[in-house]
């Protein structure tokens, strides 16, 4: 019995529909991040960036649990002495959606070269009209 290592020109790839308001937001992230890498493929091979597309849509309508809201924190600092800028979770959902989703799901991707291909695929809206009607995505439950 030999190992199937899949090749670049075998890569075939699928649109998938993730709604934001029907999961907390650490189930989402792993159910998108297992969709970006194609881990549910039968054709997984870690070297090779075989995942799918997911569009996320419902990103104002993002469920969390317990206090996560007000005691999660998004640090960003601007390089300069005291620049440091501190975000709750709650904040970042009013100031801009996607980046909640997206840094939940850049952190369950692996760190390696293809992190960032991966994460480019990823497509999100705060409402739940999307620009990608015309690939007709799979709607997962």
């Amino acid at each position: 019995m030999k190992t199937y290592s899949q090749k670049s020109s075998e890569i075939s790839r699928e649109w998938w529909l993730v709604d934001a308001s029907t999961m907390p937001l650490g189930k989402l992230a792993v159910v998108i991040a297992d969709k970006l890498m194609g881990k549910s493929k039968v054709t997984f091979t870690p070297h090779i960036d075989n995942g799918d597309y997911v569009v996320v849509i419902n990103a104002k309508d993002l469920k969390v649990t317990g206090a996560k809201a007000t005691d999660k924190k998004y640090y960003r600092h601007s390089g300069f002495p005291g620049g440091l800028t501190e975000l709750s979770l709650q904040e970042v959902i009013e100031k801009d959606p996607s980046l909640a989703i997206r840094e939940a799901v850049k952190g369950m991707l692996p760190k390696n070269k293809l992190a960032a291909d991966r994460l480019a695929r990823l497509r999100i809206f705060a409402g739940t009209e999307h620009a990608h009607t015309a690939q007709n995505p799979k709607e997962i439950k």
